[in-house]
């Protein structure tokens, strides 16, 4: 079976780093479930559709259904397009929808339990991995941060790929999202009951993935690869 380690948390908080870092160190597959929900955003958009519509999210999911590799093509998940602001919003929209949260599901589930290249173990991170996807995940964490601290991480990766907003709207969108994947009739954003909570808004990223590492090593109770 199957080691899974389930990373959830809020945006910018540092979740998708310390994931990388975790199946680096272990040796296992990694897995951004937020991706999934930023390619069925981005096919929207490019469709000329509106994220707010169900009918157009489904179908988006419908067409990458078709394509040769699915959810798991590279190319995909791999797109430089899917760091965009306005997917980033538009992803927020179609992750709302029960029957988008359905389709994707499964392809999760089955990312875990059969992690491809046959690694030991799959590290997933989202908002609702250690909730729903994977509630029996052997080690499974909340990662947070204060938003002002999430909004400037967040100002400074953006700034990178030529973004030119300010902080303040972007720390205005980050609390938007905060409380929209919160209040969600499906699948909200919220700690599994048994998930360590790591609050990430005084530490680097290697601080924070050594805080991360000590919590799955206790959960684990294995060594890490190398």
């Amino acid at each position: 079976m199957s080691i899974v380690i389930a990373i959830d948390g809020t945006a910018a908080s540092g979740k998708g780093t310390i994931a990388k870092k975790l199946a680096k160190r272990f040796g296992f597959a990694h897995l951004d479930s937020g991706k999934l929900y930023r390619c069925v955003a981005l096919e929207v958009l490019d469709a000329g559709g509106d994220p707010a519509q169900e009918s157009d999210a489904l179908n988006a999911v419908a067409r990458f259904r078709r394509n040769a590799g699915g959810f798991g093509n590279p190319a995909f998940l791999n797109d430089k397009r899917l760091l965009r602001a306005d997917v980033g919003e538009a992803a927020s929209l179609v992750s709302a929808f029960g029957r988008v949260r359905a389709e994707l599901l499964q392809f999760q589930r089955d990312f875990a339990a059969h992690p491809p290249g046959g690694p030991p173990g799959a590290v997933i991170d989202g908002r609702d991995i250690g909730t729903i996807v994977c509630p029996n995940a052997q080690a499974k964490l909340f990662v947070d941060a204060r938003p002002e601290i999430r909004a400037h991480r967040r100002w400074l990766e953006l700034k990178a790929y030529g973004d030119t907003r300010d902080e303040a709207a972007i720390l205005k969108e980050i609390r938007e999202r905060d409380a929209r994947d919160a209040a969600r009739a499906v699948a909200p954003m919220k700690p599994a009951k048994d998930a360590a909570l790591l609050d990430t808004s005084a530490l680097d990223i290697d601080a924070a993935f050594k805080a991360a590492l000590a919590i799955v090593e206790k959960a684990l109770k294995v060594q890490p690869k190398g």
